[in-house]
């Protein structure tokens, strides 16, 4: 179930976008990808979800290079969920979750298994409430909890997400890394581009840090997320406090 990636790179022309990029990512954690824009974060979750071709290196899943995986096998075991989701057609929520089970379709109609997963995705992400109502009608974070189910209803091994709170109130940004978290607990493999770093020292078990399509870091997010290297990769001055007993810092920046 893990990914293994070997230096890879990838260019836009003359611009080098990643550059010798080495890691793998095994399941049962919760990986934080953090960096600055343009840092290369979401063209190597697209690399990783067989999005992005071109590059140089090697990217495997199951110890098999992703361009040799048939797609419909590869959607049953790895899951993305991009930045935002447009749907142009009068679709409801529910609907939408249930794109999700497209990897096991095999004739017209839903099965009792892929009914019992929608509503599964959907409870989980507290998305019921509004299961029957215009896709298009709902808000920023409504649609991202709603793209985070379909994703779940994939049933996956691996989810991908590329900043999945960014359109979520504090509420629901605390709910999706706790359950992020604790899918990992139960050995899924997840790796998040975040730019909140407090989220990523708070609930991700490793922390792989980016500048300029490179890796800068990549360990325990205390040892990565520091106040020297968040000053030398963000340009913005940091101080980590720690909490009472057994929590986690987190980074108080200067006014």
């Amino acid at each position: 179930m893990s990914f293994d990636l070997t230096a890879v790179g990838l260019h836009y022309g003359a611009a080098e976008v990643l550059a010798d990029v080495t890691a793998r990512f095994r399941p049962g954690e919760l990986v934080a990808i953090v960096g600055p824009n343009g840092a290369g974060k979401s063209t190597l979750l697209g690399i990783m979800a067989g999005l992005r071709h071109g590059y140089s290196g090697r990217c495997y899943y199951r110890e098999r290079d992703i361009l040799v995986w048939r797609r419909r096998a590869f959607a049953r075991c790895v899951s993305f969920v991009p930045q935002s989701l447009k749907v142009d057609f009068p679709f409801n929520a529910e609907q939408v979750v249930t794109m999700g089970r497209t990897p096991y379709g095999g004739g017209l109609f839903e099965t009792d298994e892929d009914h019992d997963a929608v509503e599964r995705a959907m409870k989980i992400t507290d998305t019921l409430a509004f299961r029957n109502r215009d896709f298009r009608s709902l808000s920023g974070g409504e649609r991202q909890r709603v793209v985070i189910a379909s994703a779940l209803a994939q049933s996956p091994e691996t989810l991908l997400l590329d900043e999945p709170t960014t359109y979520l109130d504090l509420k629901h940004q605390v709910e999706t890394y706790r359950l992020l978290r604790d899918l990992a607990r139960e050995g899924m493999l997840a790796v998040a581009i975040t730019h909140d770093l407090n989220l990523a020292l708070t609930y991700a078990d490793r922390v792989l840090m980016l500048r300029a399509g490179r890796v800068v870091a990549d360990g325990a997010p205390h040892d990565v997320l520091t106040a020297g290297r968040i000053h030398e990769v963000f340009s913005v001055t940091a101080d980590l406090r720690n909490g009472n007993g057994d929590s986690r810092p987190w980074i108080v920046y200067a006014p």
